[in-house]
């Protein structure tokens, strides 16, 4: 079974008051009482406080957690993918992060690792990185829809009721046919792909919501997937 989790925003960089959707990714490893996490930096350039937030938040639960720095002495990283159950990817600049991990070929690696049951999942950047294309912040003057891994085909929006801007981004590129649909991912939410299909919103945070994007008669549609509601 092949797994991607794509958060739309939240989760330990932000505020470790809730590990509901950390656990949530852990309990989807298949058969792992322990499972391997790592956690995938790069597009913060390996921001040291988002490694010791992930720290704090993993070393508290039933995991065996790690990282990857590549601006640092990196590890072999075809080696060390190949003992994780599960990746998780964090946010900040997308088009670098790609950048870097196509020159150590680990967009490779993790599809390697990804059809053989790994499961991915990741915030933000980290979100929009397994899909045909993602809405992305990476340049400074305005949101931009660029091409990323196509695990998942179809295009993604992280934020989508966080940054006022994500709304209108997405009417746009429909309405010019840039795209005929787009996930929108709030923050509090993720959603759930199974085998590359949209399963269920999982919702750790009140009222939150994913939804397929799409334009009909001039008019943006957003229908929500079913949800999963996370409790402490």
């Amino acid at each position: 079974m092949r797994q991607v989790i794509a958060i739309g925003g939240g989760g330990f960089g932000r505020t470790q008051a809730s590990n509901l959707i950390e656990q949530y990714i852990l309990d989807q490893a298949s058969n792992k009482s322990s499972p391997s996490i790592c956690f995938i930096p790069t597009a913060t350039g390996d921001l040291d406080p988002y490694v010791v937030n992930f720290y704090s938040v993993f070393s508290k639960l039933d995991c065996k957690p790690s990282h990857i720095s590549f601006f640092k002495r990196t590890i072999d990283l075809e080696e060390h993918i190949a003992k994780q159950d599960i990746i998780f990817v964090g946010g900040g600049n997308t088009k670098s992060m790609l950048a870097v991990w196509k020159e150590w070929n680990l967009d490779k690696i993790l599809k390697t690792a990804y059809e053989r049951g790994a499961v991915m999942s990741g915030v933000s950047a980290g979100a929009i990185c397994w899909f045909d294309q993602g809405l992305t912040d990476s340049w400074a003057d305005e949101l931009k829809i660029m091409p990323c891994m196509n695990f998942i085909s179809g295009n993604c929006a992280p934020h989508y009721d966080e940054e006022p801007e994500r709304r209108p981004a997405t009417k746009k590129l429909l309405e010019e046919n840039v795209i005929t649909s787009m996930y929108g991912i709030e923050g509090g939410a993720a959603l759930h792909f199974i085998d590359e299909a949209p399963t269920y919103t999982v919702r750790f945070a009140k009222n939150k919501n994913a939804y397929n994007v799409t334009l009909q008669d001039r008019a943006v549609l957003e229908n929500p997937f079913e949800v999963r509601e996370l409790t402490q």
